[in-house]
């Protein structure tokens, strides 16, 4: 069979569980060959298919994310490295980036709770000449980001730590930063959620208990203490969090004001003690 002939059927069948299956088997295809999808679509339609797509569509059929499956994701114009120990960045969150960079591209110290990926802590580092600090609670997840930041050239400026913000004494040596970036799990824990993210993603970075509220309670009264006199934090929220975040900061003493995404939905909250 052909690349040609081959994609034609991959499509045809992620149709029933993809909204995106001419991509998601284009991409497969790419990576399977070792090629860009444009090298791909203008150089080798009229190959052979290789052995290894086969799995690739097996595994997409059974919705296991493309990003999974690759390995990669781009975030900001930048590539990721990813395993299925780290939520995979989305667009939705450069919404963070872009409230961070709007608010303190001047930062000199950041820290990122939730480090992940690296996707928000690494992307502004190579935006800025900001020092950073990542913590997460998952060993597996540092060794991602330090991929990620050997990758992406900062690793001089940052450092990734092993910590969890509901433990004492987690921030104690830390000192103070004039910008914090958090993307903590939001989502209410009957959630309905597509297999895609249920059954593929770490769950401990998507759930929050029954409001999805459960991390900002328990990391906005920290935050004071963690951020200069003229520091600002910026905070994921889910579309309908907004209100509920603002007002658990109003409790601490922060004003808020929302960033929203591509669709107009609110998405992150810029926390601000002055």
């Amino acid at each position: 069979m052909m690349i040609s002939e081959a994609l034609r059927a991959a499509t045809e069948r992620l149709a029933a569980t993809s909204d995106t299956a001419r991509l998601d088997a284009e991409v497969l295809m790419a990576h399977a060959l070792g090629v860009s999808r444009s090298d791909l679509l203008l150089r080798k339609t009229s190959e052979p298919k290789p052995e290894a797509f086969a799995e690739l569509i097996d595994r997409r059929a059974a919705r296991e994310p493309v990003a999974y499956i690759t390995g990669v994701q781009e975030f900001y114009g930048r590539e990721f490295q990813l395993t299925h120990d780290v939520l995979i960045p989305r667009a939705d969150s450069e919404t963070v980036i872009e409230a961070a960079l709007a608010q303190k591209r001047d930062a000199k110290r950041v820290l990122d709770l939730g480090v992940g990926s690296g996707a928000l802590l690494l992307t502004f580092l190579a935006e800025t000449d900001a020092e950073g600090i990542g913590i997460d609670q998952s060993a597996a997840a540092i060794a991602v980001a330090a991929e990620n930041a050997r990758r992406l050239e900062v690793s001089g400026r940052v450092d990734l730590r092993i910590a969890d913000w509901n433990s004492a004494g987690w921030s104690d040596d830390l000192g103070q930063f004039d910008l914090i970036l958090a993307n903590p799990p939001y989502v209410e824990t009957n959630a309905i959620l597509d297999p895609d993210v249920r059954d593929f993603e770490p769950k401990s970075a998507l759930f929050a208990g029954t409001d999805g509220l459960d991390d900002y309670k328990t990391i906005i009264p920290q935050l004071r203490g963690l951020l200069t006199p003229i520091g600002k934090a910026v905070l994921e929220i889910g579309a309908e969090q907004a209100k509920a975040v603002s007002e658990i900061a109003a409790v601490e003493d922060f004003t808020t004001e929302i960033y929203r995404d591509l669709a107009s939905r609110p998405r992150a909250l810029v926390l601000d003690s002055v």
